[in-house]
C-alpha cells in the first residue's frame, strides 16, 4: 500500500475546524501555558488552613439567612460548606476529565490546536482532582470527625458518561461557567477568607477560564453532528442530569446539616435544624445548578442550539428544582 495516497479510514477523527475556531483553540493553548501552576510550588506552598477565618463566602453559603448562629458557628458553617465545595469539584472533574479525553478523539488526525487544547484541558482536570484530594486529607485532619460524602466519583462519572454527548457537554459547560461566576462575584471580593482556601480557588479559576471556551466549541461541534431527534432526546438527558445532581445535593445537604449541628456542640431545636437544612439545600442548588443554568452565557448558547419548545422543557425542569426566589 502506498501510504501517501491511501484514503483515510478514520474520517470521524478529521473533524472540520474553521480557521476562526482553530484560532480560539490556539488562544486556549497559549493561556494554558501562561497560567500553568503546580500544587505544592504555587498553591499550597507549605501552608495550612486557617480555621479562624471563613472559607466559603456568605454570597455562596447563604449564612445570612440563619439568624441564630454566633460568630464561631457562622464561621464553622462556611467551613463545612467549603469542605463540601472542594469535594464536589473533585467529584465533577472525574467525569469532566474523562469526557474531554474522549472528545479529543474528534481531533486526533484533525486540527492540532484543538487536540492540544483538549489534552491540556484533560491534564489540568486530573491535576485539579489531585489538588482536591490533597485538600480533603488536610481538612480531614483538622475538622471534626464524621463528614460524609454522599456520592462516589466513579459511579457518578459512569452515570453521566452514559448520556448523550450533547447533554454531557452542556452540563460541563454549565459547571465551568459557574466556577468563574462564583470566583468573580463572591470569592475574589471577600477579604475575610482563609488565604489558602481563597488561593485554591484563584488558581482553579485561572485554568477553568479557558476550559469554558473549549466546552462551548465542543458543544457547538456536537450540535452540528446530531439531527433534530437526537438533539431532542439530548435535552431530556440534560434534564435527567440536573435531576441526578439535585439528588446528590439533597443527600449532601442532609448529611452536612447533621454534621454541622453535631460539630457545634450545643442543642438545636427542631425549627433551627430545619432552617439549617433548608439553607444548605438552597445554597447547594444555587451553587451547583442555578448559578450555571441561569448564567447569561449558558442561556445564550442554549437558546442558539435548542428550539423554543426544548428551551421551555429545560426551563420548566429547572424551575421545578430551583424556583426563582
Amino acid at each position: 500500500m502506498n501510504l501517501a495516497t491511501a484514503p483515510s479510514r478514520a474520517p470521524q477523527w478529521n473533524a472540520n475546524v474553521a480557521s476562526g475556531e482553530s484560532a480560539r483553540y490556539a488562544r486556549c493553548v497559549e493561556v494554558s501555558r501562561r497560567v500553568r501552576w503546580e500544587i505544592d510550588a504555587d498553591v499550597i506552598r507549605g501552608r495550612e488552613f486557617d480555621f479562624d477565618r471563613t472559607f466559603l463566602p456568605a454570597g455562596l453559603s447563604l449564612v445570612e439567612r440563619i439568624d441564630f448562629l454566633d460568630e464561631a458557628e457562622r464561621r464553622l458553617f462556611s467551613q463545612v460548606q467549603g469542605r463540601t465545595y472542594a469535594w464536589m469539584f473533585g467529584l465533577c472533574e472525574r467525569f469532566i476529565g474523562a469526557k474531554m479525553l474522549q472528545t479529543s478523539g474528534q481531533h486526533w488526525l484533525g486540527d492540532q490546536n484543538a487536540l492540544e487544547a483538549l489534552v491540556r484541558f484533560s491534564d489540568e482536570e486530573i491535576k485539579h482532582q489531585e489538588l482536591f484530594r490533597r485538600l480533603e486529607a488536610m481538612l480531614d485532619a483538622r475538622m471534626p470527625a464524621g463528614h460524609a460524602k454522599m456520592a462516589e466519583a466513579n459511579a457518578v462519572a459512569m452515570f453521566v458518561l452514559e448520556r448523550r454527548s450533547w447533554a454531557v457537554l452542556a452540563l460541563i459547560f454549565m459547571i465551568e461557567l459557574f466556577v468563574q461566576r462564583h470566583y468573580e462575584e463572591s470569592i475574589a471580593p471577600s477579604q475575610e477568607l482563609c488565604p489558602l482556601w481563597k488561593d485554591v480557588f484563584l488558581f482553579h479559576f485561572r485554568e477553568e477560564c479557558q476550559h469554558s471556551v473549549v466546552d462551548e466549541l465542543e458543544w457547538r461541534a456536537e450540535n452540528a453532528r446530531v439531527d433534530g431527534g437526537e438533539r431532542d432526546a439530548a435535552v431530556d438527558d440534560v434534564i435527567a442530569l440536573l435531576g441526578a445532581v439535585d439528588d446528590i445535593l439533597r443527600a449532601q445537604a442532609d448529611a452536612d446539616a447533621a454534621y454541622f449541628v453535631a460539630a457545634c456542640g450545643r442543642p438545636f431545636g427542631m425549627r433551627q435544624q430545619r432552617v439549617v437544612l433548608d439553607v444548605l439545600r438552597r445554597a447547594y442548588r444555587w451553587q451547583y445548578i442555578a448559578s450555571g443554568a441561569r448564567h447569561p452565557r449558558f442561556v445564550q448558547v442554549l437558546s442558539e442550539l435548542a428550539t423554543p419548545a426544548q428551551r421551555m422543557r429545560f426551563d420548566a425542569a429547572l424551575m421545578s428544582i430551583v424556583p426563582d426566589d
